[in-house]
């Protein structure tokens, strides 16, 4: 239903479970895809199954947390497909500690990956976004509840969301900036979260179940497609309801 043939996109934490699943579906609609993950070995297995010629993907190791490593990582997509049409930052961590205990460098830390990573690569690849692209940040349930025990994840993403809604008031017709929140998805990251409450996550959740990856890629799919064309500056929840609990 989505087509995206000669369109590009940039696609930051390229090697976590749901941007794989968004690089494996916007590449069999027909993106040439530029992948950045600090995980090298990740993204090289992951553009090698994809497109074993190379000719559709291209691959940086990225540390999302430098301005200058954000600003090669767009350079490299201009130098390969000539632009961007498509940009997702999908690079973020999720550790836990509780704020008494937290100390200025894990705050930071992740502060720098999940907000100060986005910005960045907003910043670098806007003079390079065709007209009528899209930018599609990866927020979180917990942007919208807090989340215990990691306050500095949940202000990252709440954070997130304002500079997504202030970036579609100034790009206003040229690009079209929307969010996806994703709830609790079965990946690595959410692993320790849902061995210890996993229960409690499913009873509070309307669907009573966790969600899948392709389930959040399919919305970023839609928001980047031309069935979305007059959606801006929205965020769409991809947790199963949890977010009304």
């Amino acid at each position: 239903m989505t087509d995206f043939q000669g369109k590009t996109l940039v696609l930051s934490g390229a090697g976590g479970s749901i941007a794989r699943e968004i690089a494996r579906q916007f590449f069999d609609a027909g993106a040439n895809l530029v992948l950045g993950d600090l995980d090298g070995e990740a993204l090289h297995e992951l553009a090698a199954t994809l497109d074993p010629t190379g000719a559709r993907t291209a691959t940086f190791v990225l540390d999302a947390a430098s301005s200058a490593a954000n600003d090669e990582f767009v350079r490299l997509a201009v130098e390969r497909f000539g632009g961007i049409d498509h940009l997702v930052p999908a690079a973020g961590i999720y550790p836990e500690q509780p704020v008494a205990e937290m100390t200025d460098e894990q705050w930071h830390r992740v502060v720098s990956i999940n907000l100060d990573g986005v910005f960045f690569l907003v910043r670098a690849a806007l003079p390079h976004l065709n007209h009528g692209g899209s930018i599609v940040p990866i927020a979180s349930v917990a942007g919208h509840r807090g989340s215990a025990r990691h306050a500095h994840y949940a202000a990252t993403k709440g954070a997130l969301l304002s500079f997504s809604r202030s970036l579609a008031w100034e790009l206003g017709d040229r690009a079209r900036i929307n969010v996806v929140s994703p709830g609790i998805i079965e990946t690595p990251m959410t692993n320790d979260l849902v061995a210890a409450k996993g229960g409690d996550l499913i009873s509070a959740t309307p669907m009573g179940r966790l969600g899948k990856p392709g389930e959040v890629a399919s919305v970023v799919a839609f928001l980047c497609g031309s069935a979305a064309a007059f959606v801006q500056g929205e965020v769409i929840h991809v947790n199963g309801g949890l977010h009304m609990a």
